[in-house]
């Protein structure tokens, strides 16, 4: 017998199809049948309130999430879903702000409830039709919403489960977020099916998922073209799953080769592939391919929903037989709301212009060309950017293509790749050379659903035409905003996906740009506050009152990215360090002209003059030695800032992924160790060809493993480097490792706590006792305690954590050397960074401090080679000219790798042209 709800308005909407005693909603701790969800809905009906409210719901897949949700249309209440982050951020607020709700229910992650009713009775008029309110595009922060009514929910929900042919047998996992129409429509058609749903959060990456996935027979996967790229980097293929009936993808037209792989593994495994068409403004569904046509007909988007139709509309085509793509059904759209004022508007869209351009084949199957908005006139032409796309990946270049005003601009991934680019665009779309821009970038961004973020692009695109380096360094430091912050870390970290809700950390910035942004940012914003790099950049154009600028001038505590406690408060998802030391107000901005002094943070000043304290020994100038090995600790440090934060991954398609996360971190900490190796292989080997001054293992970076037993020679000049590079390479070996991966992220503290006992071990065993100078103290044996140590003064965010990190120091560093004044140089150094955030700079001094700070690396790696010739002459001149050759090299290396990477391909492509004329 089919589950009902008893109705008390006369507007409400029952989707519960299925018999009382039959699964509804399926978790890996519990399950809840139809019964009991009537009767959890019918209670969380009760405490929305009676009368017609307007409700906004924020949460992720659970089950009072999809309780609160049927509840509010179970009693009539128009109701907008939001996506988890946007809870008390500034989305949500917006949107709280612009329409007024009469509650809003936040769902933890945990399934914890918390129902804010907001007035006892509702001050809005709405239609007698209207049942839901959904973002457009998937964005949640906009305020232009969809306006859905009971009609349009029930039909496409009814119209997916006939043309899936759902039963009560079928069971769908909730990969897709249900805040997202696509996610929605999932629960919907298969409860109105009497099916049931595996309610999880988990990324279809996670081993985890599939053995839940698995155990709990579920029948069906839901996609975007993202969720299929990523499924791909795992074992799904090699792995059956004997439940799987079918996969769904829509949200964005898959590469048809994908499509037919995947519908041949299908064969196979026995489960099929839907291919299917939509958008929010037709409740979900518009269009789906069969699965018996998955691998012939891939590319096309099928034919229309049951009780649906299409028309091509040829006034705003192109080729004959091809323009916009006209739909109507019961399941197109009420209209739009930008005001709460038009909730109580009625059916105003008869038929839905989708904006897509489309054909129908001679097969009687429909295809999407092309985009309305996705064509730009240039030089008299009219270009197809999709269409330049796929020509472009036939060339072998992914790329994403947008136009600005009359402009072309191409974005590729690697610099390497430009060259080759800018030919092939000149090839495909016949404009000059100056019709069209070709950028490397670091990765295309996506919206939160998975698909190409066109908008991003184009705002980059501008940026990139209309200012350089130089015109946003002289923006006037009072006059910057969010705007002004957010094209600078696109500039400077290439990620034209950011937005003023991310951060440096999660924006994956790292020590190399580290340095420039924030001397950057501090010319504009003045002192930065403690946790900038985790900060967002909307906080730091505006969150800080003038006091605390001068605290965080006066000792404060050493930022960390990502070390917080557990459960510590967030902002928009992404953790912030310490938000009670925050007052609001704005930050006090004097002008550049009457700054005098600058404050740079405190691990920049100590890379600065460590490298000096380093190269003016060495030159015999001074003594002090004791700078290499505090450079260690600042390396652990920015390791744990930079590379070990969970960073942002993976939003596109549904919750991220743990496994894809702990890929990207893995690949972050490799590209760290790629960075110092390669340009420091090549450097030593060129010396040892040249001079013959150094064996093959001091090349390779590999003197440590046999050079330990031996005394001092000029094979441990880069014992330093060495030690780092392998570090890195054993913390990235340590992050590969599932468990150790997902524990460091939930317990942070503790972790570095463990790694620096470790190591601490790992130094007493390898020392046997000794204090005087020996080449085990420059082992990656005897020094890896010192980075293990970087790593934890990250993790120390609160006086208690900063103080066991001082005792810790006070205890081990004294008697490592035998040395009291090279010990106390380290003590200085990491005291400092322990307890100061910043010190104070001459403004004058503070760019070319940031420069000696970028460039230490490689100031290391060739003063051996320039400083021993010249101090014979003149010890300062040794030491400017270990400085300004190895300033050089930075700056020639930074430009020669994307240039020269470039420059090959482009003659590549000139004599490939020249053997074809």
């Amino acid at each position: 017998m089919r589950t009902t709800l008893t109705r008390t308005e006369p507007h409400a909407l029952d989707l519960l199809g299925g018999d009382p005693g039959a699964p509804a909603l399926v978790t890996p701790a519990a399950s809840v049948d139809y019964a009991e969800l009537a009767d959890r809905v019918a209670a969380r009906r009760a405490e929305l309130g009676t009368g017609r409210r307007l409700v906004f719901l924020a949460g992720s897949n659970t089950v009072e999430t999809v309780v609160t949700y049927l509840a509010a249309l179970a009693g009539g209440h128009p109701l907008l879903f939001t996506q988890p982050d946007a809870a008390g951020g500034s989305a949500l607020e917006d949107l709280v702000a612009r329409y007024a709700p009469d509650v809003v229910v936040r769902v933890g992650a945990d399934d914890e409830v918390e129902l804010d009713r907001l007035r006892d009775e509702s001050r809005h008029v709405f239609h007698r039709d209207l049942a839901l309110l959904a973002s457009t595009s998937g964005s949640t922060g906009s305020p232009k919403l969809v306006r859905l009514s009971q009609g349009n929910v029930l039909a496409n929900a009814r119209a997916i489960a006939d043309y899936l042919q759902l039963t009560p047998e079928d069971r769908a996992a909730t990969t897709l977020p249900l805040h997202y129409c696509y996610g929605l429509s999932v629960v919907n058609s298969h409860l109105v099916a009497g099916g049931s749903l595996l309610l999880t959060d988990r990324s279809v990456v996670e081993p985890t998922f599939w053995v839940e996935f698995d155990a709990h027979e579920a029948t069906s996967i839901a996609g975007v073209p993202y969720t299929y790229e990523l499924l791909e980097a795992t074992d799904f293929a090699q792995r059956p799953h004997p439940s799987l009936r079918y996969v769904t993808q829509a949200g964005g037209r898959m590469d048809p080769e994908r499509v037919r792989g995947l519908a041949r593994l299908g064969r196979e495994r026995g489960f099929e592939v839907v291919v299917m068409y939509g958008q929010t403004e037709a409740t979900a569904r518009m269009a789906y391919l069969p699965a018996e046509l998955a691998e012939t007909a891939a590319g096309a988007i099928g034919v229309p929903i049951p009780g649906g139709s299409f028309r091509i509309d040829e006034r705003l085509g192109g080729a004959p037989g091809e323009g916009e793509l006209v739909y109507t059904g019961p399941n197109v759209m009420m209209g739009y709301a930008e005001t709460a004022a038009d909730l109580g508007r009625g059916a105003e869209v008869d038929e839905l212009r989708t904006g897509d351009l489309a054909r129908r084949r001679d097969d009687g199957l429909y295809e999407i060309t092309g985009r309305l908005s996705r064509f730009v006139k240039a030089f008299g032409l009219r270009l197809d950017l999709d269409l330049i796309e796929r020509r472009l990946a036939e060339a072998g270049v992914e790329a994403r293509v947008v136009g600005v005003d009359e402009h072309l601009a191409v974005f590729v991934r690697g610099e390497r790749t430009v060259a080759r680019a800018r030919d092939a665009a000149a090839r495909i779309t016949g404009l000059p050379a100056h019709g069209f821009d070709v950028h490397a970038i670091a990765e295309f961004p996506r919206t939160p659903n998975g698909k190409p973020d066109h908008a991003a692009l184009r705002a980059h695109a501008r940026l990139l035409r209309a200012t350089d380096a130089a015109d946003a360094a002289a923006v006037p430091a009072g006059a910057t905003t969010a705007e002004d912050l957010r094209d600078l870390y696109a500039e400077l970290l290439g990620r034209p996906d950011a937005t003023a809700d991310d951060s440096f950390t999660s924006l994956d910035g790292d020590s190399l740009n580290y340095v420039e942004l924030a001397l950057r940012l501090e010319s504009r914003l003045g002192a930065l506050p403690t946790d900038w790099p985790s900060r967002s950049i909307a906080e730091l154009a505006g969150a800080r009152a003038p006091a605390d600028v001068a605290a965080d001038a006066a000792r404060t505590p050493s930022p960390s990215a990502a070390a917080v406690d557990a459960g510590a408060p967030t902002v928009a998802g992404r953790e912030a360090t310490r938000p009670a030391r925050r007052s609001p107000g704005r930050i006090d901005r004097p002008g550049p002209a009457r700054r005098r002094i600058a404050h740079v943070e405190t691990s920049v000043v100590l890379r600065a003059v460590a490298i000096v304290l380093i190269v003016a020994t060495h030159a015999d100038v001074i003594q002090l030695q004791g700078g290499a090995h505090l450079l260690l600790a600042v390396a652990g440090f920015n390791l744990a800032r930079f590379r070990l934060t969970p960073g942002r991954f993976g939003g596109e398609a549904g919750a991220a992924g743990t496994r894809a996360a702990r890929m990207r971190r893995v690949g972050g900490l490799l590209r760290s160790a790629r960075s110092i190796a390669v340009p420091a292989v090549l450097w030593l080997g060129g010396v040892a060809l040249i001079a013959g001054t150094y064996d093959p293992a001091t090349v390779l970076l590999s003197n440590w493993l046999a050079g330990a037993d031996g005394g001092w020679s000029d094979q441990w000049h880069l014992w330093f480097l060495e030690a780092l590079v392998w570090a890195i390479l054993a913390v990235a070996a340590i992050m590969a490792v599932p468990r150790l991966d997902a524990l460091e992220r939930r317990r942070p503290v503790a972790f570095a706590a463990v790694v620096l006992t470790a190591a601490l071990a790992l130094r007493y065993a390898a020392s046997g006792g000794l204090t005087t100078p020996s080449p085990v103290h420059y082992a990656l044996p005897g020094v890896a305690w010192l980075i293990a140590l970087g790593w934890f003064i990250a993790r120390a965010t609160t006086t208690r954590r900063r103080v066991a990190a001082s005792a810790i120091a006070l205890v081990t560093v004294p008697g490592f050397f035998g040395d009291p004044v090279r010990e106390a140089v380290v003590l200085v150094g990491l005291g400092l960074l322990v307890w100061v955030t910043s010190l104070p700079v001459p403004v004058r001094l503070a760019a070319g401090l940031g420069t000696v700070a970028s460039a230490s690396m490689f100031v290391y790696l060739t003063h051996w080679q320039v400083y021993p010739p010249i101090e014979e002459v003149s010890p300062p001149l040794a030491i400017v000219a270990s400085f300004a050759v190895g300033i050089a090299a930075w700056w020639a290396w930074n430009r020669a790798s994307g240039w020269l990477a470039s420059a090959r391909v482009g003659l590549s492509a000139h004599r490939q042209r020249s053997t074809r004329d």
